[in-house]
């Protein structure tokens, strides 16, 4: 493997950084190039683009882990590529093959070996696939041409302090809605969330939880994460609805609470007045990972599950669990771990 960089990798934020290659590649008559690596970090397309104006454009996250023996592994890269497809097919873009992703992510990984933090210090290198209608459209309908693109920059811990718990309060606005676009991973779900993000900021929480919008009376998402809750009885539980974002950090905590934590885990409705059912609660995803939510603001009283200082057992268990798999020490389920070579 190549020399690791000289940075401060313990304290690395969650932010942009121009690293030296990127993947590009042109779907154009009904069929994709071969795609190449360039080291130029800014896109030139029309200004007529639907990307621009109707919104058609969609991303993915996924990371890079170094191991202790300084490998570098992909967790569950064919996952991310499955769901872009839905999220492409939802908004009539062209779908890039489960093999041309996970290929474009070991080119951008192999190229920036250098940006890969060193294994210890729970930073990794941070992936974003994106797609965009690009050409000249100006009317309401597909773009003839699409950009798929994979950068990458290295990051440390999505919300600060990383597994520290955080108090959040509910939402005013709705992230998705009904029978919307909330299944898929395309940024007008995030233009959406910008607002009630900062007014909870300024409110002092980390984000805010999104109910359902049918209803308001159940929790869906919190901010940018999936949400999950520990029972007093030690059932694992998430939210199940068709307008939120199919998280697979969560899927794959429902798989290891099951298997490795021997848990009962439960995909249902979590209504917003029941929430004292959980003793511990938390928002995941590949950015924020396990983020403990340490209390919900609701109705003016604050909820405290486990603390607002400590994180729970089975929280820490399991984040220590799913961590030691993208980290390469403990042994994973067949299939989730893609080595870069």
């Amino acid at each position: 493997m190549s020399k690791t960089l000289d940075w401060d990798w313990a304290n690395l934020g969650f932010a942009y950084v121009k690293t030296d290659y990127r993947y590009i590649s042109i779907w154009e008559n009904g069929q994709w190039d071969d795609g190449n690596l360039v080291t130029d970090n800014t896109v030139t397309i029309s200004e007529a683009s639907t990307a621009l104006h109707y919104g058609q454009q969609c991303f993915e996250g996924l990371k890079a882990y170094r191991t202790k023996d300084g490998s570098i592994q992909l967790f569950r890269p064919d996952e991310n590529a499955k769901r872009m497809m839905k999220s492409c097919e939802r908004i009539l873009m062209p779908t890039v093959p489960v093999e041309k992703f996970v290929d474009a992510c070991m080119q951008v990984v192999k190229a920036n070996e250098q940006y890969v933090p060193p294994y210890g210090f729970g930073a990794t290198l941070y992936l974003r696939p994106f797609m965009i209608g690009i050409g000249d459209t100006i009317g309401v309908k597909p773009a003839p041409k699409f950009l798929f693109g994979v950068f990458c920059m290295p990051v440390g811990a999505y919300f600060k302090g990383g597994l520290t718990p955080v108090n959040f309060t509910i939402a005013d606005m709705d992230r998705a809605a009904p029978y919307g676009t909330g299944a898929a991973k395309v940024g007008g779900n995030y233009a959406g969330s910008l607002m009630p993000h900062e007014r909870a900021a300024e409110k002092g929480y980390a984000d805010c939880i999104y109910l359902d919008p049918m209803t308001h009376t159940k929790i869906e998402e919190v901010g940018a994460a999936n949400f999950f809750g520990i029972t007093k009885d030690k059932v694992f539980v998430t939210p199940k609805s068709p307008s939120i974002l199919p998280s697979i950090t969560k899927y794959s905590l429902m798989y290891l609470a099951e298997h490795y934590l021997k848990l009962k885990v439960e995909e249902r409705d979590c209504p917003i007045d029941k929430i004292d059912e959980f003793t511990e609660a938390g928002a995941c995803g590949t950015a924020a990972v396990i983020t403990p939510i340490g209390g919900i603001d609701y109705k003016d009283s604050l909820h405290v599950f486990y603390s607002e200082t400590e994180v729970g057992p089975v929280t820490t268990e399991l984040y220590n669990t799913l961590t030691g798999i993208q980290f390469g020490d403990v042994e994973a389920p067949e299939g989730w771990i893609y080595t870069v070579k």
